[in-house]
């Protein structure tokens, strides 16, 4: 029997991986928009009259969702596009992902606020190393946890036929 349809057989592409260099590009770049994303919001809600307590840190929050779900729709469509796509359990585990590395962030700068001497760079440099913490460890973890990508398997049947 002969198929008549020209795409019968053929099977979704699947995205190819830009290498780890391009996905850290790639990354870094989407992380910097998304930051000015994020810190738009943040000061938009603020003009608005966001900037009293309780208001700024409810702004703070919001901001920090706007900028996390951006970053997490931009990352699994240009970053990781080659990676898996579970959808609920993806976004899951990229939810958990980023309240840790919040967690760890605010750690980091409140121990750098606590370990550096006293300099009108202390809350910056706090702030850069904290940042660069929960980069380092979004990335390692989006990488090879979130959107990790399937492993190339060899098919028992392929290998079986071409033995003969």
């Amino acid at each position: 029997m002969v198929a008549t349809d020209p795409k019968a057989g053929a099977t979704a592409a699947v995205p190819s991986s830009p290498g780890l260099l391009g996905q850290l590009i790639r990354f870094g770049l989407i992380g910097g928009f998304c930051a000015l994303v994020d810190f738009g919001v943040y000061q938009g809600l603020r003009a608005l009259g966001m900037d009293a307590t309780p208001w700024v840190d409810i702004a703070r929050a919001l901001s920090f969702i706007v900028g996390t779900t951006t970053a997490f729709f931009l990352n699994r469509k240009f970053t990781f596009a080659g990676g898996r796509q579970e959808g609920a359990r993806q976004i899951g585990s990229f939810v958990l992902l980023y309240a840790v590395t919040f967690l760890v962030a605010v750690g980091v700068n409140r121990t750098m606020l606590h370990v550096l001497p006293d300099s009108a760079w202390k809350a910056t440099i706090g702030w850069v190393v904290s940042q660069a913490t929960a980069t380092m460890i979004n990335f390692v973890m989006l990488k090879w946890v979130v959107f990790r990508e399937p492993r190339a398997t060899v098919s028992p049947a392929v290998s079986s036929t071409e033995e003969n």
